[in-house]
């Protein structure tokens, strides 16, 4: 599995709001439709109010959640 990170902007009409959130997929397309489902989930947005501006893979170091890295990386190696 592969660590993305999605960027992007959330535009009610009430509300305008950028975000940044790290998913685990195999595909950047299976990213985005995470941070859809997410969001729509715990934010009650509609899927044409969020905008999508950039899925890139994150490298094993970089993965700032500490619970995805725990994940990818293992226990062992987060002290190294």
């Amino acid at each position: 599995m592969k660590v993305f990170k999605v960027t992007g902007e959330i535009q009610k009409p009430n509300l305008k709001t950028t975000f940044q959130k790290e998913v685990i997929a195999l595909k950047p397309e299976h990213a985005v439709e995470k941070v859809y489902a997410e969001l729509g989930s715990k934010h009650r947005v509609k899927r044409f109010h969020i905008k999508i501006a950039d899925v890139k893979e994150v490298p094993l170091e970089e993965i700032e959640n500490p619970l995805l890295r725990k994940l990818v990386v293992g226990e062992e190696k987060i002290g190294e």
